[in-house]
């Protein structure tokens, strides 16, 4: 969209000219509204379960951002037609049925629900391609919005999900994960990451970002490019899901990791100690994954320690934001 003219308005407090997890329009002194669209295809078999993590994927914009969801649209593509060309009747592709659909869309209800979300309508068409995620709208005081570029040096970073699901989910697709396996990491995906957001709201959170498909570094390169801060990794500290470094030494690692990679490696320096294998992981693209918070450091152990005993087991500070060198990210 590079060299597109956007229409412009002065309420907007956070548009398409700073790249960010959703967009802020300021209505009142007292509310601004959060806007955020995700969806994607399917990263696991059961459709209910699929359904809960497209919907917390959409929703995590929103908490992102320090807000709260309020209204949900339904996005839905669906392999289904008959064979005159007509639509929801009869399921030409993998012998799907509308019990398929009325099954992810009983799972991404059953997040909406959890999140306190009223869904409010939505869009449907038939495809050669399941897809189905969320347009979500959120609330916030204009004067309490995070955003991702607002680091400064001598904070602490705290990742509050593992990471590797780019990773375990192609290794899903070639079946030699095991159910323990599977079980365990598609309940991280669709945890919300609504109780992170309540904790956060009363800590000196200065920024924040949730980690998705541009895997760790790319989604903190967002964070440092044009920020005048640095930011330091310690790797042996990002929590990791077991398996993930043995499916990635098998060679299980997604295309989008080599993108991004490909797109972000001039802006992340790695010590000599960190392994191809371990770079790989932190460039795996996440399907819902945590949010990074940029915190005061001398607050970063209460927020972590909180956290921990509201459920979220698995927040980290696995990083600081540093004055050298600018804009870039050292993994040590």
């Amino acid at each position: 969209m590079r060299g597109f003219e956007f229409p412009t308005d002065s309420n907007v407090i956070i548009g398409l000219d700073h790249a960010d997890d959703a967009g802020v329009y300021k209505i009142t002194d007292d509310i601004a509204m959060i806007q955020s669209v995700d969806f994607f295809t399917p990263v696991v078999d059961d459709p209910f379960s699929f359904g809960q993590i497209a919907a917390a994927n959409a929703l995590s914009d929103i908490y992102a951002m320090g807000g709260v969801p309020k209204t949900a649209m339904n996005l839905v593509a669906f392999p289904a037609k008959n064979e005159d060309g007509s639509v929801l009747r009869k399921v030409l592709d993998r012998g799907m049925d509308m019990s398929v659909l009325r099954s992810i869309l009983e799972g991404g209800m059953d997040k909406m629900k959890e999140a306190g979300v009223v869904l409010m309508g939505g869009h449907s068409i038939a495809d050669k391609e399941l897809k189905y995620g969320l347009s979500v709208t959120g609330f916030i005081h204009p004067d309490k919005v995070l955003s991702k570029k607002t680091i400064k040096p001598g904070d602490s970073l705290v990742l509050t999900k593992p990471i590797g699901t780019g990773i375990i989910n192609t290794a899903m697709k070639k079946g030699v994960v095991p159910d323990n396996t599977v079980e365990s990491v598609t309940a991280v995906m669709a945890t919300l990451n609504k109780t992170v957001a309540e904790v956060m709201a009363d800590h000196p959170v200065l920024a924040c970002t949730d980690i998705t498909g541009f895997g760790l570094l790319g989604h903190l390169a967002e964070m440092v490019t044009g920020s005048d801060t640095g930011i330091e990794i310690f790797a042996e500290k990002v929590p990791v899901f077991e398996g993930t470094r043995e499916y990635a030494e098998k060679g299980l690692v997604p295309g989008g990791t080599k993108k991004t990679r490909a797109f972000r490696e001039k802006d992340v320096i790695f010590s000599p100690s960190i392994d191809p294998i371990m770079q790989d992981i932190l460039f795996d693209p996440q399907t819902s994954g945590g949010l990074l918070i940029c915190v005061e450091n001398n607050m970063d152990h209460r927020l972590v320690d909180e956290l921990r005993q509201k459920g979220v087991e698995s927040a980290t500070v696995i990083g600081k934001t540093v004055s050298e060198p600018k804009n870039k990210i050292v993994v040590i």
